[in-house]
This record gives C-alpha cells, structure tokens and sequence, in this order.
C-alpha cells in the first residue's frame, strides 16, 4: 500500500487509499504508515476513501496509535464516512479515535 502524505502547519497528514482497510492489506497498511511517520509525532490520517473496514483493518489503525503514544505522539482521523464511522461507534472506537469532520479540524486539535 502506498500511503500520500504532507505536511500542514507541523502535522503530517495521511491519505489512505482505495476503499477497503481490511485483512488484504492491514500488515501493508502499517508498514506504510510507520515509514510515513517516520519521526513525527503529529499525524492526521485522512480516511475519505475508505469505505469498509473489518477487524484486521481496525487492529492497524490500534496497532498504529498505540505506536504513537508509546512514543509521546498521538494520531487523528478525518473524513470517516458513514459506514465505517457505525463500525466505529458499534466497537467503541469513536471512543479510543479523536475524530473530526475536515483535516483543518484534526490540525486544529492538536493546538488544544
């Protein structure tokens, strides 16, 4: 998987693309994003394209944030479109995940 990224005002933002983060492409996922990270402990994911999600495409996006706590950073998500925002609040995720509607907003959350 090849992840799109750039930076906004000292946040790196992620793009994730095609429709699915699922067990076809999760271990890619986190692979590309821990390369995408690099040093950086501000990141946005942008999952606008995404679509559906299933179990091993929730354990990445864990798998990922508990990476950048442990490391003193923290992850944010935008642009969750319906379905998967259900799965979200139907496993409590909507809970571990900060979400936010547009990237401008995920940035801003980081300032408060």
């Amino acid at each position: 998987m090849e992840l799109t990224q750039q930076i906004c005002d000292g946040v790196v933002v992620i793009s994730v693309p095609g429709r699915n983060l699922d067990a076809s492409n999760a271990a890619s996922y986190k692979k590309a994003f821990g390369q995408a990270r690099d040093k950086n402990l501000k990141i946005v994911v942008d999952l606008s394209a995404v679509e559906f999600v299933d179990s091993s495409g929730l354990g990445a996006l864990l798998s990922c944030l508990r990476d950048l706590h442990t490391d003193g950073g923290d992850m944010k998500l935008f642009g969750v479109q319906k379905p998967v925002r259900v799965l979200f609040e139907l496993v409590r995720m909507h809970r571990v995940f900060d979400i936010h509607d547009t990237c401008d907003q995920a940035i801003a959350a980081f300032a408060s």
